[in-house]
């Protein structure tokens, strides 16, 4: 049996988007209730009745929580331009070494708005 598991992470944050074109409301600081998504998927072990426990994906994005929860998005490396796409990016990135059953990081900055990185074609 293929399954896929998600746990959901939240966090505060501000960030400005320095490449928007002048004027553009998200050029300038804002803050954003976060929501970000890590999904795993696999085949279920017949003899556990599971993919992978949920406390692993929690073990694997706490880290990342501390270093997001009430920054600036813009002064954490490799976030200088902290769009929904890049964050997502850059969370999958992290969390995959330690969930090798990583298949997507899903990150929300509205209630209406979300962005799913599934990883790049061909990479490990």
């Amino acid at each position: 049996m293929n399954v896929e598991l998600t746990k959901e992470f939240r966090f505060e944050a501000a960030h400005r988007l320095p490449h928007v074109p002048p004027g553009h409301k998200c050029g300038r600081l804002h803050g954003h209730s976060f929501r970000f998504e890590v999904a795993v998927a696999g085949e279920v072990d017949p003899k556990t009745g599971w993919l992978l426990d949920y406390g692993d994906i929690k073990a694997a994005a706490e880290p990342l929580l501390a270093q997001l929860d009430h920054y600036n998005l813009n002064d954490i490396p490799g976030l200088e331009n902290p769009t929904s796409e890049i964050l997502a990016r850059w969370i999958y990135d992290r969390v995959k070494p330690a969930l090798p059953l990583l298949a997507s990081v899903t990150v929300r900055e509205t209630c209406t708005t979300q962005c799913v990185y599934r990883g790049e074609a061909g990479s490990s």
